[in-house]
């Protein structure tokens, strides 16, 4: 099962006027463990920053659904909530899930998100919206997910969501393994015992 991983990177970074500054920057990326989230990191960031970088940091991050517009390119962080009855205790129990979208402003931001969650059956609050300091997300890839036979992906090989060239468009990235791969499991366990209380 893969999970998202904030890892932050420190390197030498050329700014607008010419200058360099040292910086450190958070990418978020789905991995297995912390030690391939390190080694995709520097197959990732090895084709894009020249010269020498360290890793100097690597978190265990809690994101449900990350949703990638691709007209914008700075990430909200929203924090969500919402009942859940457990049909056992019957209790309802607050559940708290955090999702990232892109978007131009925190109107766009709660837009998009109002849009991308409008078919959940369930009332939810949006307590929170903040600009995410991620530079830049690595989505699961199977190809990358070869720890013996690493390789640098090439365009045509890589099997990430397709994301239309008209503003707007948006991809949806679940690490696998995420509630959304378990809904379906929940469905599928409903309709067995409905199969077996007709007979």
């Amino acid at each position: 099962m893969n999970n998202w991983f904030t890892v932050k990177v420190k390197y030498t970074k050329q700014l607008e006027n010419g200058s360099f500054k040292r910086v450190t920057e958070p990418y978020l990326l789905a991995a297995m463990t912390f030690t391939d989230a390190e080694a995709r990191i520097y197959e990732e960031l090895g084709q894009i920053i020249r010269g020498e970088f360290n890793v100097v940091g690597i978190t265990r991050t809690e994101i449900h659904d990350i949703f990638q517009y691709d007209d914008a390119d700075v990430w909200y962080k929203i924090k969500l909530t919402y009942d859940s009855v457990d049909a056992d205790a019957e209790k309802a129990k607050k559940v708290t899930q955090n999702f990232l979208v892109s978007a131009h402003s925190v109107k766009d931001a709660y837009d998009r998100i109002k849009e991308s969650l409008s078919t959940l059956m369930v009332d939810f609050v949006i307590p929170s919206i903040v600009v995410s300091p991620i530079v830049e997300i690595f989505p699961y890839q199977e190809q990358m997910d070869k720890e013996l036979s690493r390789r640098p992906i090439k365009e045509e090989d890589a099997d990430l969501p397709n994301i239309d060239s008209k503003p707007g468009k948006k991809a949806v990235f679940s690490a696998p393994g995420s509630d959304e791969n378990d809904l379906e499991e929940i469905e599928n366990e409903i309709s067995d015992d409905f199969d077996e209380d007709e007979n």
